[in-house]
């Protein structure tokens, strides 16, 4: 990123020595992102964040059926793809959220049922954000393909924390970001398979095959190819130690707090997601408390910290507004240890005790 700042600085759509040697480190991390994906270089869209690659695929791929369509989502997707459909029905387009189980795993039989002759797009995140449960892609697109539907899945938390291979899932479109593997913010980028109809979002160069106009990122996208090429070597050791933390918080939580419990699924998650509830605790003063200890965790998805309303997530799959609330989502990463783990269930232990007293005295 740095000689891209410093000595690399073209723009790479120039034809001159500057742009081209900005060229060839962008196509240089085409190559890296595309290798963790499992698709041909060729099919990867840069954008400028998982958001963006959503959008693109979500709206892009509706719009491009030049009718009134359909699409078949779920009631636990991020925002980034929520937001899109219900821009879509604004639009005059149906939206079917199909629900998901306390397990936090969606039915494929769900989206069968959902599929109707209008359908246009089928969009099932690969990972759950808040839970970690991971969707059976694979199966979803089998189904979808059947019907004759096309398939997007946002792999934003799958990415460099399980195996992706898109040629394996089925999927048409896959959207990811590069910050969730120690890239840069402000980074994603959209699998697109080959043949795939897309209207884009925005207009003006040529740039992206004509997907997503605008002078591209280039220091963004070098650093995103080389943290794409480190999670790729490190994914299995990754996730075998980083999924002992997580288990080993997990048991913590369990064996030393009451009223406490796992949050979906425990079986079939990303290693690095764990969301538990804290019965009679208020999440918001939770975090407040560990984050005075000086941990950073959260009630429900980044983007939407701050909120009142309980996690949509949570709430889909059959908690109620009050456990919801008391829930909280500890997310691991390659920097964290067992002291720290160790640490984080000692301070867990004395803030859950502490707030569960002067709520009985309140």
């Amino acid at each position: 990123m740095v000689a891209c700042l410093g000595q690399v600085y073209g723009n790479a759509s120039s034809i001159h020595y500057f742009g081209q040697a900005a060229k060839q480190r962008m196509e240089a991390a085409r190559r890296q992102v595309a290798a963790l994906v499992g698709c041909r270089p060729a099919e990867l869209i840069f954008t400028g964040g998982g958001t963006e690659a959503d959008n693109l695929a979500v709206l892009g791929a509706v719009r491009a059926a030049g009718r009134p369509a359909h699409v078949v989502t779920t009631a636990i997707e991020h925002p980034a793809v929520l937001g899109a459909c219900a821009q879509l029905e604004r639009e005059g387009h149906a939206v079917t959220r199909v629900p998901v189980p306390a397990s936090g795993i969606v039915d494929p039989d769900a989206i069968r049922r959902a599929l109707r002759p209008e359908t246009a797009l089928v969009s099932v995140m690969h990972a759950n954000n808040e839970l970690g449960t991971v969707q059976p892609i694979a199966e979803i697109a089998r189904i979808a393909h059947e019907a004759g539907v096309p398939v997007h899945s946002d792999g934003v938390q799958a990415l460099g924390k399980i195996p992706v291979d898109v040629e394996a899932l089925g999927v048409d479109l896959y959207s990811v970001s590069a910050h969730k593997v120690y890239a840069p913010k402000g980074v994603g980028a959209l699998y697109m398979r080959k043949g795939t109809n897309l209207t884009p979002l925005a207009f003006g160069g040529h740039h992206e095959r004509d997907r997503r106009p605008g002078t591209e990122n280039v220091p963004g996208i070098a650093g995103f190819g080389a943290a794409a090429e480190v999670a790729g070597a490190r994914l299995a050791e990754d996730a075998g130690r980083i999924g002992g933390l997580r288990d080993r918080l997990e048991n913590a939580i369990l064996d030393r707090i009451p009223g406490t419990g796992i949050n979906g699924s425990p079986a079939g998650r990303t290693p690095n997601t764990s969301n538990v509830y804290f019965d009679g605790i208020d999440g918001e003063a939770l975090t407040i408390a560990l984050d005075l200890r000086g941990f950073a965790v959260s009630t429900g998805a980044a983007c939407s910290s701050g909120a009142i309303a309980p996690s949509h997530v949570l709430t889909a799959i059959g908690l109620s507004a009050d456990r919801a609330r008391a829930s909280m989502r500890f997310s691991l990463g390659r920097s964290n240890t067992d002291e720290q783990v160790n640490a984080l269930a000692e301070a867990l232990c004395e803030a859950v005790a502490h707030l569960r007293r002067i709520s009985v005295h309140a």
